[in-house]
């Protein structure tokens, strides 16, 4: 009867055992005869009120004890075949993981794209600072901030802003370098024509001696050599002055005499101050480095040195040759480097703006210089009595070494 009632269950096989152990009855008397011992009596007493579940066999077993009157008479145990259970539920365990993974997936992919289309806005303003760091800021059109949501359209609002505010900064710099040009060349005009008044008064001199005393053969002789060399001394001056500031369609290389040509320049407002100049140039050949930024940076630095250096005392120019490089070395007797400028020196990229309005634009057009050139300036010394300044320019030869 009972095996009717759980048919659901599958049941292999019921027997019933005394306190002994022995069969009392049971479903397959063939395989289990009555008062015989079960050959293998772990199955029962493993399972003693408990179910026991074999999932190599694909089976369960179940026991219950029988008792009357506190009295245990004996137990009962049952098999039940649990197979297409076991079955079931690995068809579900492999249809959730199946499910689970196209769930993950179709998630995955909406996730993605609106990620996508949150971080589009940040991926396009990535892009203009991209394209920002290898030239000039743009402005994003006003259809794109348009279309945007209103946090984005305030970020990108900002960043319009930012490059105006950095267009209107580029071309602040733009005017304040013209006017320090203007304010150069002035200076430098002014000391010119105060080195070419000097030969021309000796020459007009000669010129007043010749007329009233020129049959005299010593004095033709030494007043020809007057104006010989009044005439030498502004024809090297002028010669300098057009080879530093005349425009080359071409880029040549450094000469020693580059060099050289900007103690001529330098040379008046050293007299003007009564500043000794130390002129060193080790070498003599050709250098595979641009001349005429080379010039420029050198000529601002040495009209500062002359600048901040006391009266009566000396400015130094050092030049010379490494392996890769070509080194200019720049001192003065001034008093000392302030902190904000040696800050400025020390910072990368410094040359994008202007110093700041307490100084003068020459060490910010060196700066721009050494950008333009991938050169390094940097403070060797800087103390009460004085300055030095370093500017190193790679040569031409190893950069296309590196590259390559």
């Amino acid at each position: 009867r009972s095996r009717a009632q759980y048919r659901s269950l599958n049941v292999n096989w019921t027997i019933v055992m005394d306190a002994n152990g022995q069969v009392m009855a049971a479903s397959d008397p063939v395989r289990f005869p009555t008062q015989s011992e079960i050959p293998d009596l772990s199955v029962v007493s493993s399972t003693q009120g408990e179910v026991a579940i074999d999932f190599d066999k694909a089976v369960v077993h179940f026991s219950r004890d029988i008792t009357y009157q506190d009295r245990t008479l004996g137990n009962i145990v049952s098999e039940a075949d649990i197979a297409p259970l076991l079955k079931e539920r690995s068809e579900v365990f492999w249809t959730l993981i199946a499910t689970n993974l196209a769930l993950t997936a179709v998630l995955a992919a909406i996730g993605f794209a609106l990620v996508r289309r949150m971080t589009r806005p940040v991926t396009l303003l990535t892009q203009m600072f991209e394209t920002g760091s290898k030239g000039s800021l743009e402005k994003l059109d006003g259809n794109r901030v348009a279309a945007q949501s209103r946090e984005f359209r305030q970020l990108f609002a900002g960043y319009n802003a930012l490059v105006e505010a950095q267009s209107e900064r580029e071309q602040l710099s733009l005017q304040l370098a013209e006017e320090e040009k203007i304010a150069s060349l002035g200076r430098l005009a002014s000391g010119m024509a105060h080195e070419i008044n000097n030969p021309l008064g000796g020459m007009f001199n000669a010129i007043d001696s010749l007329k009233k005393h020129g049959e005299r053969p010593h004095v033709r002789s030494t007043s020809i050599r007057l104006v010989e060399s009044g005439l030498m001394g502004i024809r090297d001056l002028v010669r300098s002055t057009l080879a530093t500031y005349r425009v080359e369609r071409q880029l040549r290389d450094l000469t020693a005499a580059d060099l050289d040509d900007l103690r001529l320049l330098v040379k008046p407002e050293a007299k003007r101050r009564n500043l000794e100049l130390q002129w060193r140039i080790d070498f003599s050949n050709d250098v595979a480095a641009p001349a005429v930024p080379i010039r420029d940076a050198a000529l601002n630095l040495l009209l500062n040195a002359c600048h901040v250096s006391q009266e009566g005392g000396c400015v130094g120019f050092h030049s010379r040759l490494t392996e890769d490089h070509i080194v200019l070395d720049v001192s003065d007797t001034g008093g000392g480097l302030p902190d904000h400028i040696r800050e400025y020196l020390n910072r990368p990229g410094a040359g994008s703006v202007p110093l700041d309005r307490r100084s003068g634009l020459g060490l910010w057009i060196v700066k721009r210089l050494c950008d333009e050139m991938g050169a390094c300036l940097e403070v060797i010394s800087t103390d009460s009595t004085g300055t030095t300044l370093r500017l190193s320019v790679p040569l031409h030869g190893k950069e296309l070494r590196h590259a390559a």
